[in-house]
């Protein structure tokens, strides 16, 4: 057996050990499967799941390796194990597997098992994660960074409020609350705010992380009898990011830790940043007293692309891949691909990619038969006014009446459901809604939408009324 206790996976630094020799060859070994890692899965990745682990020992072909958390060692498991070995078998044939146990402040000391003693590093004591807590947060994507994000009329309130935040030294609304449709920035805008902290502050501990990653933690917690641990982990941070928080809805045990967790943070002055598909008040199976606290800072819609913003982002994106595309192929883009930025960055993509594979030219007519399937699907898109001509239709009143000002139930309610099906078919912010039913204010439309979903969860008539009326508008 080679013992290799204590090795810091990206540091030279050693035990005193008779065996030094022994343990610069594993060290080395080790050191190019982490250059061959960090090239593979990039350094936002690298950071959180490979650069805290240790080497504990090499032994019949097998590597023990430490991690700080269950979680930690779990993930590894599932996703970087295997490939760890396979690098590893390149350097040192005899490696057959890795082995990876979450480490503890005291270690059997029987050499049999391969593990001595092991001191914590200086300020790291169990249960403690150092600076960004890479046992907890998510692995930020290294191209959201403020300086990629493209702004225009209809982020630019929600890019002014990320930045006030990443660059405030103190708490300047507590919580942000960012909402939209999918794939207009959202989750953008937060990894940003998170790598410019870690960049100017690195001292400050961050946490970003989805509502469902949170969730089962939280639930991880209670199976194994460490909800303190778990505790005390999320509420002794400066950050809290919580991307897509509308997944805890109807999820009571979930919600009621949060509350508490939120309400601690606050108290002690820590900044806290939400995501979510739709405003606090209108988180359908969200509990009205978490609805009240996610109101109380500041809530920032990012309302549906425009053109204009469109294009920007197209050619920001080429500019950033290099790559030479028309202006024509990028107003044809910036027209047909109007229903979020993912899909407008994908298609880019394809299009460039198929043109250097092929040895084409970018033009439209072969960015028709690249994308033949994304824009048929965009060409599809339910508009509002669609769907008032088709409730209209079903509940056999006239068109306009949609944009009247009468109250009567009998238009009131059709009214109500052609804005939840606006709100639930298209990627029109509320206030636009609102707009396209006679200047309502929105929150008007929200009031529609908690309405008829109420009525669906009563009324089986209605909720099959509702679920036709959708399936002819997609069809």
């Amino acid at each position: 057996m080679i013992d290799a206790t204590s090795f810091d996976a990206t540091s030279n630094a050693t035990e005193d050990d008779p065996q030094d020799a022994v343990k610069d060859v594993i060290l080395a070994q080790w050191n190019t499967v982490n250059a061959q890692l960090r090239d593979e899965i990039g350094e936002a990745a690298f950071q959180s799941w490979i650069k805290p682990m240790k080497i504990r020992t090499v032994s019949d072909g097998v590597v023990h390796v430490t991690v700080p958390t269950r979680f930690m060692r779990d993930w590894v498991v599932a996703h970087y194990a295997e490939r760890i070995a396979t690098l590893w078998q390149a350097e040192a044939p005899e490696v057959a597997s890795i082995e990876v146990s979450v480490r503890s402040d005291r270690t059997p000391t029987n050499p049999r098992e391969g593990i001595r003693r092991q001191t914590p590093a200086a300020g790291e004591s169990q249960g403690e994660l150092p600076g960004a807590r890479p046992g907890l947060s998510a692995a930020l994507d290294p191209r959201f960074v403020f300086d990629n994000f493209v702004v225009g009329k209809p982020n630019e309130f929600a890019y002014a409020a990320a930045r006030r935040v990443a660059e405030a030294d103190r708490v300047p609304f507590n919580p942000l609350f960012l909402y939209g449709g999918v794939g207009l920035g959202k989750t953008h805008l937060m990894h940003a705010i998170a790598w410019h902290i870690r960049q100017t502050d690195p001292e400050r501990t961050v946490i970003y992380l989805s509502a469902e990653k949170f969730m089962h933690r939280f639930v991880q917690a209670i199976r194994e009898s460490t909800t303190m641990d778990f505790k005390n982990q999320f509420r002794s941070v400066d950050v809290l990011m919580i991307d897509d928080v509308q997944f805890i809805a109807g999820k009571e045990s979930t919600q009621e830790e949060f509350f508490h967790t939120f309400n601690a943070l606050v108290d002690q002055g820590k900044q806290i940043v939400i995501s979510a598909d739709k405003s606090p008040s209108d988180l359908v199976g969200m509990e009205e007293r978490l609805i009240s606290r996610l109101n109380c800072g500041l809530v920032a819609d990012i309302h549906a692309t425009t053109y204009e913003l469109r294009l920007g982002i197209l050619q920001s994106k080429a500019a950033q891949i290099r790559a030479d595309v028309p202006p024509k192929v990028m107003e044809f883009l910036a027209h047909k691909i109007t229903s979020n930025v993912r899909e407008l960055e994908g298609g880019l993509n394809r299009v460039v990619a198929h043109a250097q594979l092929i040895g084409r030219d970018i033009t439209i007519e072969a960015t028709q038969e690249v994308l033949h399937d994304l824009l048929r699907a965009n060409d599809r898109r339910v508009t509002i006014e669609e769907i008032q001509k088709q409730v209209a239709n079903h509940f056999n009143i006239r068109i306009s009446d949609m944009h009247s000002a009468r109250r009567a139930r009998s238009v009131a309610r059709p009214r109500q459901v052609a804005m939840y099906l606006a709100k639930q078919l298209t990627a029109r912010s509320l206030p636009e809604i609102g707009r396209k039913f006679g200047g309502r204010d929105h929150t008007t439309v929200m009031h529609a939408v908690r309405k008829v979903e109420e009525l669906k969860s009563l009324d089986p008539g209605f909720a099959e009324d509702i679920e036709l009326l959708r399936r002819m508008l997609e069809g």
